[in-house]
């Protein structure tokens, strides 16, 4: 009997690497805290993880009038951070606010991990037969 990772492990998986590609980007606000004009960026894992779990049928152009698919990269999906309170110099970033998001990814991230890994040490188990 074929076993299938992609199966067993589910979403978690996915979402791990969408996690890791969030503290990038989170990241890179904050090293650009101080930088005049910087916007701050983000994207919405929730919302990825809802349409790709979704099976769709890939769209496909066949006339150059036809809207292609927006399905691209992720760098193309991130979304301008709105500040609560918009600094001078143009920067978006807000050191607290941005803190506050790297922590609580750290933690979903932190969390995707031993979900993969319980599925893991599940799996392990039924092929010992224990």
């Amino acid at each position: 009997m074929k076993i299938s990772f992609d199966q067993a492990l589910g979403l978690h998986p996915q979402a791990l690497r969408l996690r890791a590609r969030k503290m990038e980007v989170l990241a890179s606000n904050l090293a650009n805290a101080d930088t005049p004009g910087y916007k701050a960026r983000d994207f919405d894992i929730d919302k990825l993880l809802r349409k790709s779990s979704v099976d769709t049928i890939p769209l496909q152009a066949t006339r150059p009038g036809h809207i292609q698919d927006s399905s691209g990269p992720l760098d193309q999906r991130l979304l301008y951070r709105v500040p609560q309170q918009p600094s001078l110099d143009g920067n978006t970033v807000e050191e607290h606010i941005e803190q506050a998001k790297f922590a609580e990814n750290a933690l979903r991230y932190q969390a995707s991990l031993r979900f993969i890994n319980g599925k893991i040490s599940s799996l392990m188990l039924a092929l010992r037969g224990e």
